[in-house]
């Protein structure tokens, strides 16, 4: 059976367990919000050293990290530490999106074998990748022998652009970007060379029969996603996220596990209104969002601006961020902005989480806040999101400043205006007062 199918049937899976106790919610809870899909597990049977992760409105805010080679860079011992950076960065999910190599069976099983996070993939790149000549030779039937290999390897989560129609693609020419999504793309191309509607929709049984039998987790695509703001909120993507909806209703039949993509740019002020629109749309089906950025002029710096984005959708109806890196727009993210990509999406993924209130969000703050107050240097390294560059930019002052005077201030202020410093003292006159007051 599948998470969603043992739910439904009462059954506690050990993998909800696992999901309970690390997010400190009741395991019939879990069951509840997996039986009515608003929460997965995407957990092949076949990936034996994946860790069950919960997505949810009811859980943590998750995040995922994108590696995979590309056609031009990188090969499989870069993605391995990639890979490596993203988990030590505590990434919740990885993505394995690797192009145009006779090796992508290797490289993914490299990736299985390494990651104790779940692994996603976007099947029709190795279908594509494996082609001779164009892309619009595709046959829909090849396509879903991959999907079927992929399922068999241990592919925890698979992302197919079944939303995308033949009448949404007139509505998209219309934008300045057309088509960003890379598989929103080829699958667009192939039903226009074909005069055919997407073999993934009209296939989507067939499909769901493979995922069923290895409780492969759907990640619903959105090949119309905007890839600039003048692009966001049009025709084109609600046209699509329609159709994800109704994908959604027979994914759940099925008893498959599914969540959906979500965009891509949006203006900060539409990003509330297009988490709800989803939510309501596709029935609670968790939502997983590319940033979205919030702003189109700022390559190179794309993982803040695509963070503040993340914040609000994580407040307002994301369950899964996909991380976006520093290269953003420009090239493949190397092991440095993997790092920055991961840790500023942590960022983003837990002040969404305190925004919402989740229950025990902000403990976490709370402690930091302690350990500054009484100078717990130790302390607050332990709980940064990324302690060990904390550390190492505290250390970089102390190593031109004189460690006698103590640590009970930092360069900042030095000791003599230290505020921290100087409320402790006022601390103690506050109690000494009271207490004479007292007396």
């Amino acid at each position: 059976m599948t998470q969603l199918q043992a739910a439904r049937k009462g059954i506690v899976t050990a993998a909800m367990k696992i999901v309970a106790a690390d997010e400190n919610v009741d395991e019939n809870a879990v069951r509840e919000a997996v039986a009515s899909g608003e929460a997965v597990i995407p957990l092949n049977i076949h990936h034996r050293n994946a860790r069950p992760v919960g997505v949810g409105r009811m859980f943590t805010t998750k995040i995922n990290a994108n590696l995979g080679r590309s056609v031009t860079h990188s090969g499989k011992g870069d993605e391995l530490e990639k890979l490596k950076i993203a988990l030590d960065c505590k990434a919740d999910f990885v993505m394995d999106l690797s192009v145009g190599s006779d090796d992508l069976k290797a490289i993914r099983q490299g990736m299985l074998d390494n990651s104790s996070a779940p692994l996603g993939t976007v099947p029709v790149y190795e279908t594509i990748s494996r082609l001779e000549g164009d892309i619009p030779q595709m046959d829909p039937s090849f396509l879903l022998d991959v999907i079927r290999a992929q399922a068999e390897q241990g592919v925890d989560f698979m992302t197919l652009h079944a939303g995308l129609l033949l009448r949404h693609i007139p509505l998209a020419m219309k934008r300045i970007m057309g088509i960003v999504s890379r598989g929103g793309a080829i699958m667009a191309e192939w039903m226009l060379e074909n005069n055919m509607e997407n073999p993934l929709y009209v296939h989507w049984d067939e499909v769901l029969d493979i995922l069923a039998e290895h409780d492969v987790t759907v990640s619903l695509g959105d090949g119309l996603r905007p890839g600039c703001l003048a692009d966001a909120s049009d025709a084109a993507q609600f046209g699509e996220l329609e159709v994800l909806g109704e994908l959604v209703d027979r994914c759940r039949e099925r008893g498959v596990q599914v969540m959906v993509e979500g965009p891509g740019h949006v203006p900060f002020n539409d990003i509330q209104m297009n988490m709800e629109r989803q939510q309501r749309v596709c029935h609670k089906a968790p939502f997983y969002v590319l940033g979205p950025v919030t702003t189109d002029i700022a390559p190179g710096y794309d993982h803040i601006v695509s963070a503040i984005g993340a914040t609000a959708a994580a407040t307002y109806g994301a369950s899964l961020l996909c991380y976006v890196t520093p290269a953003e727009h420009l090239g493949l993210p190397d092991g440095e902005e993997v790092r920055q990509g991961c840790i500023a999406y942590k960022i983003a993924a837990h002040a969404g989480d305190v925004a919402r209130n989740l229950k025990g969000a902000r403990e976490r703050d709370d402690e930091m806040s302690r350990a500054r107050a009484a100078f717990d240097w130790d302390r607050q390294f332990a709980l940064c999101l990324d302690p060990e560059r904390a550390r190492a930019r505290w250390l970089k002052t102390r190593a031109f400043t004189d460690e006698a005077h103590g640590d009970d201030h930092c360069s900042m202020c030095g000791k003599q205006f230290c505020a921290v410093r100087t409320s402790c003292r006022i601390k103690k006159l506050a109690a000494a007062m009271a207490e004479g007051q007292a007396q």
